[in-house]
């Protein structure tokens, strides 16, 4: 959308505006802009941006050497005309936040932390593996930054990165971020202050795979269930008359939808039939990985694996996958098996996030009408006010002020 006439316009006006209050450092001018490219004064930040890499990876330059060499005293040894834009990048910020819960903040431990590489990757980050995020801060993790000789290569690097990226111990916006990078708007450019608000209007979820990819998955899955059954069948102390020899035909289920396959051992991996496909996986399958690193039917692919109950939660490409696979007679017991029923909280003010309970508004026995303050929590260097969303009583206040919350911990309860 910001072509170079823009761009120069742009440029000039901030120039202009450093020098009419002598400012020597990096620093940011920020503009709105409308359809017609008109641009107008919004604020200027008077320090490094969170941005800056995109800018370094473009330029070639280290805008943290220079604002140093620049406070030190130096010149800058080029001009304006000596800066040139080569190839493109994108950055992504790393939250610990719920897409799911409209992006409240979230904390914890980083119980597992590997970040992706390469020579297209950047990560900034000042976290590792075992470190906290605490409800006092910023919740980003790190910055996330590729490059490629055009957008729409930034874009593919950067949805590998994502991919690539494993997080665990705390809510976080990879998932998110990669549906961003999958939408058509964003790679075309066709964006807006409402993207978010018209592309996901029921809040955030990972779709489902379908097609091909959901194949793939589903192949991945059953290859990974296979490979833990035969390495179950080398045990030791196995009775010698019956040795354990994995089966062969599986049940994958997925959305309450069976998937026959068929398995097989090949020199490099393993072979999964579904239907009338053959499909080869190739790649650590071990069940201990909670990712994998390597080609379904011929395509690369990197996928987070965690455990969820009997089966696992597979999330590549922006999708996720809850998938269980069965021998036959185990599918056939689990349909008969009665589904559990998630408990009714709906008489429960229940904590959105973690945090610190600053005020408890009403207290036991008060009435109540809809939209009215209960409790302020605190998290992440912002108050949420926390409102009745009906009329009702107040039977007990649970929690008092100045308490540590977990999400989802009661507060109060209604009569």
């Amino acid at each position: 959308f910001l072509d170079a006439r823009t761009r120069k316009a742009m440029g000039e006006q901030a120039v202009a505006l450093a020098k009419a209050v002598g400012y020597t450092s990096a620093g940011t001018v920020e503009f709105i802009v409308d359809a017609k490219r008109n641009f107008y004064f919004l604020e200027m930040n008077t320090r490094l941006q969170v941005e800056h890499p995109v800018t370094e990876l473009v330029t070639g330059l280290d805008l943290v050497e220079w604002m140093i060499r620049v406070a030190a005293g130096e010149k800058l040894p080029f001009k304006q005309k000596d800066i040139a834009l080569t190839g493109w990048a994108v950055e992504a910020r790393v939250y610990a936040e719920d897409p799911s819960r409209n992006f409240l903040p979230s904390i914890g431990r980083l119980t597992r932390y590997r970040p992706p590489a390469g020579d297209t990757v950047r990560v900034d980050t000042g976290v590792y593996e075992g470190a906290e995020i605490s409800m006092h801060y910023d919740p980003m993790i790190a910055k996330l930054v590729t490059a490629g000789p055009d957008r729409g290569a930034a874009i593919d690097a950067m949805q590998r990165a994502l991919d690539g990226f494993a997080i665990r111990g705390l809510n976080h916006n990879i998932e998110f971020l990669a549906a961003l990078m999958a939408l058509p708007r964003f790679r075309s450019g066709d964006m807006s202050t409402n993207l978010i608000a018209e592309e996901f209007p029921r809040g955030f979820a990972a779709p489902a795979p379908s097609g091909t990819l959901l194949a793939r998955m589903l192949a991945l899955a059953a290859a990974r269930r296979y490979a833990k059954a035969r390495h179950e069948g080398t045990l030791s102390g196995q009775l010698p008359s019956r040795p354990y020899r994995p089966p062969t035909r599986w049940i994958a289920r997925a959305d309450d939808v069976n998937h026959v396959v068929d398995v097989s051992a090949a020199e490099d991996g393993i072979d999964v039939r579904l239907g009338e496909r053959m499909i080869a996986v190739r790649g650590a399958l071990d069940a201990g990985r909670r990712s994998f690193e390597g080609t379904v039917d011929g395509h690369a692919m990197v996928v987070q694996i965690d455990r969820v109950g009997q089966g696992e939660r597979l999330a590549h490409a922006a999708t996720a996958l809850l998938v269980q696979v069965m021998t036959e007679r185990t599918a056939e017991l689990s349909a008969r098996m009665p589904v559990r029923e998630a408990a009714d909280m709906s008489r429960f003010l229940l904590s959105p996030m973690p945090g610190l309970l600053v005020k408890v508004a009403v207290a036991a026995g008060d009435e109540v009408k809809i939209g009215e303050p209960l409790a302020v929590v605190e998290a992440m260097k912002m108050e949420n006010v926390l409102r009745a969303e009906r009329d009702g009583r107040i039977k007990s206040v649970v929690a008092a002020a100045g308490s540590s919350l977990a999400v989802d911990q009661v507060i109060l309860e209604f009569a």
